[in-house]
């Protein structure tokens, strides 16, 4: 298991480089960044990341595939890859829709987009000349004058079984978005095929004081009880618990400030660097990112490495 950080999608652009050269300062196995819309771009992070560290990987979380032509996706990643071997991991995936809708990328069916983007993301990074004909990707014999030699996994950031059986059948795994439970990883690793990576973010923080520490990524649970959210909140033991404590609040602060500690221990890795160590080592994934929470992204990735 790899324990990675990520880098905040708001972090200011001229703290991306001390960032990254701190992460792999203090150990860190991974570090993600992540493409939102309107923040920073996915591909200038990862090749900035890449060209001022030298051991540390770097994911790419994730790339929409509604957003580039399939074929200058593989151009950028194969790049990446035969500059900097086996660093990179990418990571495509639906976008989320309200982003997707804002720029006119979001098609009328994101599954076939994603399992078509997939297939032929593959194909070009292993040197293949693609032909397609489907609904959204269409190759005419289309490849790469210079292939990598170490082909770099794509993972799926996705959710729902049906994207997760996609993922598993053409891509080398999946990235898990927070909050992601030990059940909600369980539930997906019953989808994927053994073999599948399985990278999962979670807010973390670290601090003696396990009231103090749950108390800073309480906030950032208002949305759990949200229906776009259910993958993540079905497998749970209290799923049903939760979703009526959901139902007596109507609003999402009050319903964060009323979940009992257990359950934020749960959906979180928040509280002191023992229990988050070990709540990390029993996830069950390949790759656990930790998402540093608070003002001074900095400080908190030294108090987030005493968990590694």
């Amino acid at each position: 298991m790899t324990a990675g950080v990520m880098l905040p999608r708001d972090l200011a652009a001229a703290e991306i480089v001390p960032f990254a050269r701190r992460a792999e300062e203090l150990g860190f196995g991974e570090v993600w960044i992540v493409e939102d819309l309107g923040f920073h771009g996915g591909i200038a992070q990862a090749a900035t990341v890449l060209a001022v560290t030298s051991r540390i990987r770097v994911g790419i979380g994730i790339l929409p595939a509604g957003a580039r032509n399939v074929a200058f996706t593989a151009m950028e990643l194969a790049t990446l890859a035969r500059l900097h071997p086996g660093r990179l991991v990418a990571g495509i995936g639906h976008g989320v829709p309200g982003w997707m809708r804002q720029v006119g990328a979001w098609p009328a069916s994101p599954l076939t987009l994603f399992a078509e983007h997939a297939r032929a993301l593959t194909g070009l990074l292993r040197g293949e000349r693609v032909r397609a004909e489907g609904r959204y990707v269409r190759l005419d014999g289309a490849g790469l004058e210079a292939a990598p030699e170490t082909v770099p996994p794509v993972l799926a950031g996705v959710r729902g079984p049906k994207s997760l059986a996609v993922a598993g059948a053409e891509l080398d795994g999946v990235i898990l978005a927070e909050p992601a439970p030990a059940e909600y990883i369980a539930a997906a690793r019953r989808i994927l095929p053994p073999q599948a990576r399985v990278v999962v973010f979670g807010h973390a923080v670290v601090d003696p004081d396990a009231e103090a520490a749950r108390a800073r990524v309480r906030p950032l649970l208002a949305a759990i009880g949200d229906p776009e959210l259910s993958a993540h909140v079905d497998p749970l033991p209290f799923a049903a618990e939760l979703r009526a404590l959901r139902a007596r609040h109507q609003d999402g602060d009050s319903f964060a400030a009323g979940l009992p500690g257990e359950w934020v221990d749960a959906l979180t890795l928040a509280g002191p660097a023992d229990a988050v160590r070990r709540r990390i080592a029993g996830l069950g994934a390949d790759s656990v990112v930790l998402i540093p929470v608070g003002d001074d992204r900095l400080a908190a990735l030294d108090t987030l490495a005493t968990a590694l």
